[in-house]
């Protein structure tokens, strides 16, 4: 994400490197520089130069900060105005429903962009992070696929879905859906609707008629981050025809220049609020600008990070866990279940490069999009006791697992060997007092800081 933009950056910024101070100068070969790198990453011209133009009056008049090199500070200027740029801080959705009266939200875009997807992953955010009670609506009369598409997503979430089979109104199917909403409890409704190859005027009629119709609280464009300047232009038609009021970015995870997600607020002044960071309908995250910045300048995302990880967090699991390694017992069954919650968080290299200096390290490294394939077969592989009583396993158990596994004895022993020192370490971690744990504690806040 953002990897080429973060390159040119830093090599922008090096031209300050070795300034005693700030000058007009030199910040006009660095924000040329910028310039150059805003508009190969895709960037809206006039956003680029307005950037460059804002962070040059802004750096020059901060020439006071003496204790600060100017390179430093580039890059602070840099950052505020890239957190401020696509919108300064993250907004919210307003729902408000009350029993009978469901909220709802229009989902519009063009086929392609993922808008039937990303109303299965919303769907599931409102479901599991807000504990609403979410009802997808097909009313993409014009494409039947849709509809049973959809209805695969839903089952996927497990949310209900309501479908009309041969339906040719869409309106009359959002009506209907809201209705049934209403009926049976559902406190929100998500209305995916049609989308076309382009923009044309069928399309837009059709997704005005139904948004006059149920009147929603939010209306969510749905752009492929990979199109670059044509997602702002895109953003741009349907809110002048829709009064959109916020956008989701899709496939931002394989976008590397990162233009539309620089542009789109600054020229159609309207929020991004989610987007879309990976094929698995758990990757779908609030948009946080001041975070996005963080990310383009290669200062990973350690609060990101953290959330991930207490979505997936199990209080009673972990009281369970904590008893087992403080008497030893920790076996491979907890070690899979460890494995399976850190995949639940998302792609390995993406969580990588949220640590501060990881991603830099490993931009050239190839890490498999499932580097645990080898480790889970490994451990299925094993007899429940074996499973369980790791210390059982000798030699000949595992020339059988390795051959059981499709994987060769090193492997198998490199795993064992790196369970032992997972099981020691965590033993460790549990028996350590009230004040080296506050301690720790401390420092991770330091950390997030």
């Amino acid at each position: 994400m953002f990897e080429n933009l973060n390159e040119r950056l830093e090599r922008s910024f090096k031209i300050l490197k070795g300034e005693g101070k700030i000058t007009e100068i030199n910040v006009a070969e660095t924000l040329k520089d910028v310039r150059r790198a805003l508009l190969d990453a895709d960037v809206n011209y006039k956003v680029a130069k307005t950037f460059t133009d804002t962070v040059k009056q802004k750096a020059l008049g901060m020439n006071v900060l003496t204790a600060i090199k100017p390179g430093e500070l580039m890059v602070k200027v840099v950052h505020d105005e890239l957190a401020a740029l696509m919108g300064g801080k993250a907004t919210e959705m307003k729902l408000e429903s009350t029993p009978g009266h469901p909220a709802v939200i229009l989902m519009a875009g063009l086929n392609g962009a993922g808008k039937t997807t990303m109303s299965g992953k919303l769907a599931l955010m409102l479901k599991s992070k807000q504990h609403r009670k979410p009802l997808l609506a097909a009313c993409d009369t014009f494409r039947p696929a849709a509809m049973e598409q959809l209805r695969v997503l839903a089952e996927q979430v497990a949310v209900p879905c309501y479908i009309e089979e041969g339906a040719t109104n869409p309106v009359a199917v959002a009506k209907a859906a809201i209705n049934h909403a209403r009926l049976n409890g559902n406190d929100i409704v998500i209305i995916d609707t049609a989308g076309r190859q382009s923009i044309d005027e069928e399309l837009m009629v059709q997704i005005r008629d139904i948004k006059d119709a149920v009147n929603p609280d939010e209306t969510l464009l749905v752009i492929d981050a990979m199109i670059g300047q044509e997602a702002v232009t895109t953003a741009k038609t349907f809110n002048d025809r829709l009064e959109i009021d916020g956008v989701i970015l899709t496939k931002l995870d394989g976008d590397t220049r990162g233009g539309a997600a620089l542009s789109v607020r600054a020229v159609v002044d309207k929020p991004i609020k989610f987007i879309g960071t990976g094929e698995k309908m758990e990757a779908f995250d609030v948009f946080h600008p001041e975070r996005m910045a963080d990310r383009i300048l290669g200062m990973g995302d350690v609060v990101s990070l953290v959330e991930r990880a207490q979505q997936q967090f199990d209080e009673e699991e972990a009281k369970r866990l904590e008893k087992k390694i403080r008497k030893n017992k920790f076996d491979f069954n907890d070690f899979l279940s460890q494995i399976q919650q850190v995949k639940k968080m998302g792609n390995v290299k993406d969580l990588a490069a949220m640590i501060p200096g990881v991603g830099k390290a490993i931009k050239d490294v190839e890490i498999p999009d499932d580097p645990f394939k080898n480790i889970e077969a490994i451990i299925g592989s094993m007899t429940p006791k074996e499973r369980e009583n790791p210390d059982i396993i000798n030699q000949s158990r595992r020339q059988r697992i390795a051959k059981g596994s499709g994987t060769d004895i090193q492997e198998v022993n490199r795993l064992i060997k790196q369970f032992d020192q997972t099981r020691k370490m965590m033993k460790m971690v549990t028996g350590m007092g009230p004040g080296k744990m506050m301690a720790m504690a401390n420092a991770m806040k330091n950390l997030r800081r």
